[in-house]
């Protein structure tokens, strides 16, 4: 306990320290202390370090809201309760409703450029600064998981993302684009790294003492390796990944009275913002879930009113979320096997989490279902797009599965975002906003 407040009141000081807007811009408050001073002994790139989890994770901005929000009303897995809520009802209604002063989605880009920008910083500054090889070695992992997760949101939302966010950059008119998957295979190479690190030298617990111990590194670097991987069509490495993840370890945002789950503080608990659609997950027909599917009602509950509610992982204020799943990286095994033409290994682990029992997985999600059948490669990963919606659940990952399945445009209300006005008026690269 004493380490988790640590990290809350570390982080809430940090979190005042910054603030943000476009790519080509200096992350520094100037009413602050200065980058150097934020970047002058192991402890405070520790500090920096911890902070990029609360910019992750804090209230209507971070990336955790504005993920799971988006991704949720853009493939209609949750509608708008109320449209005074202009910046949401916007989403839920999608196309060119989506403006490029969106709170939500401004807030995402410039949240996902601060993480990359500090995690830069941090790991740029590792070598000189830190001494102790099995601190550098945690630091340089920990951040590194929320550099990777913010590229990753980036493509997913995106059509083009910022090629990097460093100084040198900014001094030569204004940041460059690569295209989305880009973003991953970066993502990826920088997991890569981390794993190089700690495989060379393990994390030292005197770096374990500065985090939050909900977050298991090694298995969350593995993980997101995985998930980034297949996302770049690197489908040896995605399996190769996922097989080094141990399934029966939880890896969480964690959250207390100072920072709380914002999906509940903000929608589950007032029902005044979105909520689920119903239990057919915002699926279309051919593709429900199956009514004896566990898995729904893990993740909607139905009181009497509303007749569905928002369950899962945003319970309560204080319900921890995770990283990644069990089942996701079991999926990422059935799709890399599917899209390399090996129905037999895709079906069968497809079929694990089509079977699994709550009992079986670290977080109590299970199907428990008989298995699937599928003759040709196509239907199968109709049946693993389908089972990635419902284990994966106001996951974030829901927009850019739509685009990866090749699913009906009818399907989603954009493809990729615009370009926040903050964006185009500051960087003259900016690319063209997307028709869709």
């Amino acid at each position: 306990m004493k380490r988790h407040m640590q990290y809350s009141i570390l982080a809430i000081a940090l979190f005042c320290t910054f603030t943000f807007t476009a790519c080509k811009k200096d992350y520094q408050d100037p009413s602050g202390p200065s980058s150097e001073g934020a970047y002058s002994s192991p402890a405070t790139l520790a500090n920096v370090a911890v902070g990029l989890q609360t910019w992750y994770t804090k209230d209507r901005t971070g990336l955790l809201y504005t993920t799971v929000t988006s991704g949720s009303l853009l493939v209609g897995e949750t509608f708008v309760t109320n449209p005074g809520n202009t910046d949401e009802a916007q989403l839920g209604a999608g196309g060119s409703k989506v403006l490029t002063t969106n709170v939500v989605v401004t807030g995402m880009w410039n949240v996902s450029n601060k993480i990359r920008y500090e995690a830069d910083s941090v790991i740029r500054r590792t070598g000189a600064i830190v001494t102790d090889k099995s601190f550098a070695s945690g630091l340089i992992a920990y951040t590194t998981i929320f550099k990777a997760l913010a590229l990753g949101v980036q493509a997913n939302f995106w059509e083009q993302v910022p090629e990097n966010t460093s100084t040198p950059v900014l001094s030569s008119g204004g940041v460059k684009f690569v295209p989305g998957k880009q973003g991953y295979v970066m993502a990826a190479a920088a997991l890569d790294n981390a794993i190089s690190t700690v495989t060379a030298t393990p994390i030292g617990n005197s770096f374990l003492a500065n985090i939050p111990d909900s977050v298991d590194i090694v298995n969350t670097l593995y993980a997101l390796k995985a998930r980034y991987a297949l996302y770049a069509g690197d489908y040896p490495g995605a399996i190769a990944a996922a097989d080094k993840v141990n399934l029966n370890v939880r890896s969480t945002l964690s959250f207390n009275p100072q920072i709380t789950n914002p999906i509940f503080t903000l929608v589950t608990a007032t029902n005044n913002i979105y909520n689920v659609v119903d239990s057919t997950m915002g699926l279309p027909v051919p593709i429900q879930p199956d009514l004896a599917d566990q898995r729904v009602p893990f993740y909607i509950a139905r009181p009497v009113k509303p007749k569905f509610n928002i369950s899962g992982f945003f319970r309560s204020t204080q319900t921890s979320v995770p990283i990644y799943l069990p089942g996701e990286m079991l999926l990422i095994k059935a799709e890399a096997y599917a899209r390399q033409h090996d129905i037999l290994n895709g079906l069968i682990f497809l079929n694990k989490v089509v079977t699994k029992k709550a009992s079986e997985d670290a977080f109590g999600i299970g199907a428990a279902l008989p298995p699937v059948a599928a003759a040709t490669e196509a239907e199968l990963l109709t049946l693993i797009y389908k089972h990635r919606r419902i284990e994966l659940f106001m996951g974030a990952q829901e927009l850019a599965d739509s685009r990866r399945f090749g699913r009906p445009v009818s399907e989603r209300k954009r493809s990729y975002f615009p370009y926040p006005f903050v964006e185009r008026n500051d960087n003259p690269n900016t690319p063209d906003d997307p028709a869709f």
